[in-house]
């Protein structure tokens, strides 16, 4: 039986219960034009956050998205990826994939967004991310040649070119299949897009098993 859910018509500020296949193109997600290769292992539903660690906006969606991802089935998996439009979101980019690479990320992930909104830090500067890190059993050395990485800065490219590829203007975005992206403005509110992207990703079970 497919999900229902209730969503803010967007412009309409009404709600209404919309199905997986009720769903409109350009009143709740957009559709890619040129789908992006996915980074999952192959019969996995990928769904992608894009954020910037520096975004209140992505702060405030930490709660619904985080509560939905705990009720997600086994064939879906979630692919961080922070937004790079230079300055201050390259250097928190950097961060993120610095933290991967020493394993430290899944840890430190919702500390590091609560020390920029809650404690007024800007984690900007390389020995501040530094200190920060070492609160999560990796020294400062460690951290600051981590930061440093050639396979670091890859991945940032790579994500800065993953991130054109899905055409995104701004962040916080979820991005399910590499194909339909769920933003606050077509989601209606930031709460409804962990319930959009469910029922698309209802959408492409329901395709796959056609």
């Amino acid at each position: 039986m497919l999900k229902t859910l209730m969503v803010a018509i967007a412009g309409l500020g009404l709600s209404a219960a919309v199905s997986a296949q009720e769903l409109v193109e350009g009143q709740h997600y957009t559709l890619l034009e040129s789908p992006v290769e996915t980074q999952v292992d192959e019969g996995q539903i990928e769904v992608t956050e894009a954020f910037w660690f520096g975004c209140p906006h992505c702060y405030r969606l930490q709660t619904p998205v985080n509560e939905w991802y705990e009720t997600l089935e086994d064939d879906v998996s979630i692919v961080h990826m922070p937004a790079t439009m230079g300055g201050a979101w390259n250097t928190h980019a950097t961060a993120f994939y610095a933290a991967e690479s020493l394993g430290i990320e899944d840890e430190l992930h919702a500390d590091f967004f609560e020390a920029i909104h809650e404690d007024g830090r800007s984690l900007t500067d390389e020995d501040e991310i530094a200190e920060f890190f070492s609160n999560y059993g990796v020294s400062e050395e460690e951290a600051k040649q981590a930061l440093k990485a050639f396979g670091v800065r890859s991945e940032v490219n790579k994500a800065n070119s993953r991130m054109r590829e899905m055409r995104l203007m701004g962040v916080p975005a979820l991005i399910v299949d590499g194909r339909y992206v769920v933003s606050p403005s077509t989601a209606g509110s930031l709460e409804n897009m962990p319930q959009i992207a469910d029922a698309l990703v209802e959408r492409v079970r329901n395709e796959r098993a056609q």
